[in-house]
């Protein structure tokens, strides 16, 4: 089982399937009843329980306002782990699907001017960040880039959005100018970038002199944990506050695998750092953070932990559970 039952789960309908662009899927989803679906804000997502052992994660694009539907958009990933094939192949209009959410690690925080940079299917939580800067009256300007025109889900709409957007597909433009785009750090600027690894890591070195805070990403797949880190790992002691448990973590082994070992419910899903899920309180000790969504602040404040791939670097580690 890859996942947790701790937090509810809804079911709702595919009222509607629509090819977006080259092998992109967008569902539109709605509860049974007709009622309201809970409530979310720009960058958040949504768990998909595809099965009961296949559970992935997909960005909301459409309007935080519409209370009455929620829209994902999904790229076909031909190497991936089975999760967007399951959508392309069965999800149609009419089927029911469990989900669990909204949330969000990749909050649109305030700020005098955005800029945004998306890498293919990237772009889809950087959408809704779009409206509400642009509905807010507040400076903005995008740079999309994909592998071709074809491939770009949202191009059209975004193209017609005028100077603000830049659509520059590899084909034609090669790499994305980041340099040119982003310019000299300017006060009062966010930016935002969500798309695949060479672009993210592109980004933190383009903005390495910016203020610190600056840019805020969202990754798809989990940094890589380099060869040296795994040789370092040291056993360490986690106590559950709330259970009582004190169990051992000994190298090779997640917080989550032995806490599953002793029937403690947590809630849990990608297992690889990248969707949130399992964040839990630090009651007592010092996290040694290997997850793919906490911001600079968030790790050097030490009191959360994504427990499916962060370890210990003190002896004792007290976590909520």
């Amino acid at each position: 089982m890859t996942t947790s039952t701790s937090e509810p789960v809804l079911t709702v309908t595919v009222s509607a399937s629509e090819r977006l662009a080259e092998g992109v899927l967008a569902l539109t989803l709605v509860r049974p009843d007709g009622g309201e679906l809970p409530e979310w804000e720009p960058g958040a997502h949504i768990d998909l329980l595809l099965t009961d052992d296949l559970v992935r994660q997909y960005s909301l694009c459409g309007d935080p306002a519409d209370r009455a539907s929620w829209r994902v958009a999904i790229l076909r990933e031909p190497t991936g782990r089975g999760g967007s094939a399951f959508v392309h192949d069965r999800l149609a209009a009419g089927e029911q699907i469990r989900v669990r959410g909204p949330r969000n690690h990749f909050r649109q925080e305030p700020a005098q001017r955005y800029l945004f940079v998306a890498g293919g299917i990237g772009i889809t939580p950087i959408l809704p960040m779009l409206e509400a800067a642009a509905r807010a009256n507040i400076p903005w300007s995008l740079l999309y880039g994909g592998r071709t025109t074809d491939s770009m889900a949202f191009a059209e709409s975004l193209a017609a959005r005028g100077s603000h957007v830049q659509i520059r597909p590899q084909d034609q433009y090669g790499l994305l100018d980041l340099k040119t785009f982003l310019g000299r750090p300017r006060p009062g600027t966010l930016v935002y970038s969500c798309g695949p690894e060479p672009l993210l890591q592109a980004m933190e070195d383009a903005t390495a002199d910016w203020p610190e805070g600056t840019l805020h990403t969202e990754r798809f797949t989990a940094k890589e944990i380099s060869e040296e880190e795994r040789a370092s790992e040291r056993e360490f002691e986690v106590v559950l506050a709330r259970s009582g448990h004190t169990l051992l973590v000994k190298p090779g082994c997640s917080i989550l695998d032995v806490v599953e070992g002793v029937g403690v419910e947590a809630t849990f899903s990608c297992r690889e750092g990248t969707c949130g899920t399992c964040e839990t309180l630090v009651v007592e000790g010092s996290p040694e953070h290997r997850d793919s969504v906490l911001t600079d602040d968030e790790r050097e404040a030490g009191d959360a932990v994504l427990i499916c791939v962060s370890r210990s670097l003190s002896p004792r580690l007290v976590l909520d559970l």
